[in-house]
């Protein structure tokens, strides 16, 4: 039996939490340490406690970002119906419930036109996350085109898929017109559904 998180490892774990959040909602350049501290409930000086710097922060809020998002869509995908898992993942990512919620939603269209500018552990963080979300995304593509598929079709399927995904949530999210983001969504689904799922 594991022994419960110490006050320490639990203030780490809120901090994290709550820039994982910031990132998604402001941005990587729009998050500061100060904001991220006192909206976790605690003073700027309890900062360098539990991390090094900004960027081990904000690296840390990537990757627990990341792993929110997978464990979202992993759910997603088991409670499907029985050979439904791609087209319910394609459903769920590109929902109007996921466009809004852009704090707790995915990072890789909350955060992915910044990333290059990010320093190599931010960018590493994020990297590791995108890779695991393309291996899920080629599970059901695999079980969607049949074991006989070849290998490097289902890889680009998968790519072209989590591609499309991104950059439809990035542009249904940017437009300042509800209904062309209803509609930019509506038309990526059935676009991939047909193509893909």
């Amino acid at each position: 039996m594991s022994a419960a998180p110490s006050r320490k490892e639990l203030t780490h774990e809120r901090i994290v939490q709550t820039a994982s959040q910031a990132i998604r909602r402001s941005g990587y350049d729009g998050t500061g340490v100060a904001d991220i501290m006192k909206a976790a409930g605690l003073t700027h000086g309890g900062f360098y406690a539990h991390f090094p710097s900004r960027t081990a922060l904000l690296a840390e809020a990537a990757d627990h970002a990341g792993a929110q998002a997978l464990s979202r869509l992993s759910e997603v995908v088991e409670q499907a119906p029985e050979g439904q898992g791609l087209a319910t993942l394609i459903e769920h990512y590109l929902s109007e419930r996921h466009c809004k919620a852009v704090d707790q939603g995915c990072p890789m269209a909350a955060l992915g036109s910044e990333m290059h500018r990010q320093e190599p552990a931010v960018r590493q963080a994020s990297t590791g996350r995108i890779k695991d979300v393309i291996a899920l995304a080629e599970q059901q593509v695999r079980a969607s085109m049949g074991p006989e598929a070849p290998n490097a079709a289902v890889r680009d399927a998968a790519l072209a898929l989590v591609s499309s995904l991104v950059g439809s949530l990035v542009l249904a999210r940017a437009v300042d017109d509800p209904a062309l983001s209803k509609a930019v969504l509506k038309a990526s689904r059935a676009f991939l559904h047909a193509h893909v799922g």
